[in-house]
């Protein structure tokens, strides 16, 4: 019984794709990491760049595991690829619950990490000032948590025009931006769960491609051996 070619180069192509986004994904990933510009709170704040080179490491394993499995027929390759993708399912649906139910108490946690590293202000080398101010720039709020009570001197980048929203009377922004931050990341967050849903529907289809071509082997085997 000949094993169904066009499962097996669907599933080939489909991780040589997979392959390759966990190079890009990689790449990138490390280019942010040793670029010299990456601000420190941001980093603190959102440490997805550990992340992305963990995703990309592990992309890139099972990216191999699933053309190897695939153009050699080997069912044990094609087993740990369909385990691998069955397991990152199921974290992803669990990390998505988790967001969902616990997300004040992430912030919390965060809240309270941000807290220690870079509080006081006034204590921290230029660098992490300097990094405060681009993100004060960017989001126009002032200080990290309190406000402008968080610098000892008001920076300039503080300041702004009365005519704008989020300006007080003594036209400085009112609001953190540790708030500005939580803010801006649920204004995308449907972005975040439209990501997530597509990971979700590619890594079902690979599942799905992985086993129909591992029973096929088996059946291939068992009818050459009988």
């Amino acid at each position: 019984m000949a094993v169904n070619n066009c499962v097996k180069y669907l599933l080939f192509f489909f991780n040589l794709l997979f392959w390759i986004s966990g190079c890009i994904i990689l790449g990138v990933a490390i280019y942010l990491k040793v670029n010299k510009d990456g601000h420190s709170i941001a980093t603190e704040a959102l440490p997805g760049v550990d992340l992305m080179i963990a995703i990309g490491v592990i992309i890139l394993v099972l990216g191999f595991l699933g053309c190897c499995g695939a153009i050699r027929e080997n069912r044990c390759m094609l087993l740990l690829f369909f385990i691998s993708l069955l397991i990152i399912f199921i974290l992803l649906v669990a990390a998505g619950i988790v967001g969902a139910v616990g997300e004040s108490k992430v912030q919390d946690l965060l809240k309270k990490h941000l807290e220690d590293k870079f509080v006081p202000l006034s204590d921290k080398s230029e660098s992490v000032k300097q990094d405060l101010e681009n993100l004060q720039r960017e989001l126009k709020c002032c200080g990290l948590f309190k406000g402008p009570a968080d610098w000892t001197k008001i920076p300039d980048s503080c300041r702004c025009n009365a005519t704008e929203p989020d300006c007080s009377s003594s036209k400085l922004y009112s609001t953190n931006c540790y708030d500005k931050s939580v803010e801006w990341m649920r204004n995308n967050l449907e972005v975040v769960l439209g990501i997530a849903f597509a990971i979700a529907i590619l890594l079902i289809f690979g599942m799905v491609m992985a086993m129909m071509l591992y029973c096929q082997i088996g059946r291939k085997d068992g009818a050459t051996t009988a």
